[in-house]
C-alpha cells in the first residue's frame, strides 16, 4: 500500500475529513490534499499526522507493524490512557546532495516530488523545513573537543536560529555546493570556522547565505 492509500485509510479511521485533520495536525489542508494524490512526500508531517488519527507512526510512514497499536481510539476523541508517543526516530526528513543543499536558498519548492529516496528518523522536531546531509572530507575533523567526522549524517534545521557559535550549513558566493562550518564572531565581524585548525578560515560577506544550523549529529557504523 502507497502512503497515500495509508493516509487516507488513517484519516478513515479517525472519522476526520481533510480540513479536519490539517487542524488536528497543525499543517495545511492543502499539505493533506498533497499528500493524498501523491504530489508530495511525507517528511516531518507523520507523526503529527499519525497522532490526529490514532494510528502507529511507523506504519504510517513505512507500512511497519500494525495500523493501530491497540486501545482502538481514534484521534477524534481523548482518552484516559493515550498511546505512549514513540521517544525516538519519531520524525522522519530527507537525505539530500550538497548540491541540493546548496541551492536550498534559491529553490522555490523545498520539498518537490521526488526530492529524496532516502529518508532518516529523528527525536528532534524541526522548527522549519529540514533534511539530513552526510559530511564529506576532514574540515570538521578536530584532534581535540568537538569533531565531527567523515560519514557522519548530521540534520539540517533550515529556521533555526544561526547565531555565533552555532554549526552551520552556508552557501558561498563562488560555490554551487553548501559548506558545513561553525558560525563565530570576532571582533564584530562573521566568520565561518572548520573545526579542524589545517583548513582555512571564511569570511562571512553579504554574499554568503546560511542555509540552516545543524541540530543533531548521527555517526552510522
Amino acid at each position: 500500500m502507497e502512503f497515500k492509500d495509508r493516509l487516507k485509510a488513517a484519516r478513515r479511521h479517525a472519522g476526520l475529513n481533510q480540513v479536519e485533520l490539517a487542524v488536528r495536525a497543525g499543517i495545511t489542508q492543502t499539505s493533506i490534499s498533497d499528500l493524498e494524490r501523491g504530489k508530495s512526500k511525507a517528511t516531518a508531517h507523520v507523526v503529527k499526522i499519525a497522532d490526529a488519527c490514532g494510528v502507529s507512526a511507523k506504519w504510517l510512514s513505512d507500512e511497519i507493524g500494525p495500523m493501530t497499536t491497540g486501545g482502538g481510539n481514534s484521534g477524534a476523541e481523548s482518552s484516559n490512557v493515550g498511546e505512549a508517543r514513540q521517544p525516538v526516530e519519531s520524525f522522519r526528513y530527507p537525505v539530500i546532495s550538497w548540491v541540493a543543499a546548496g541551492a536550498w536558498a534559491e529553490a522555490v519548492e523545498p520539498y518537490p516530488a521526488g526530492f529524496s529516496d532516502r529518508y532518516e528518523f529523528s527525536e528532534y522536531d524541526s522548527k522549519g523545513p529540514a533534511f539530513w546531509l552526510e559530511v564529506k572530507g576532514d574540515s570538521m575533523t578536530s584532534p581535540v573537543g568537538q569533531s565531527i567526522t567523515e560519514g557522519t549524517l548530521i540534520l539540517v534545521d533550515t529556521e533555526a536560529e544561526a547565531a555565533p557559535g552555532k554549526l552551520v550549513i552556508a552557501k558561498l558566493p563562488d560555490s554551487n555546493e553548501a559548506t558545513f562550518k561553525k558560525l563565530v564572531n570576532d571582533g564584530g565581524k562573521l566568520f565561518l570556522k572548520p573545526l579542524n585548525p589545517a583548513w582555512r578560515i571564511e569570511p562571512f560577506t553579504e554574499d554568503c547565505r546560511i542555509v540552516g544550523v545543524v541540530v543533531r549529529a548521527l555517526q552510522k557504523f
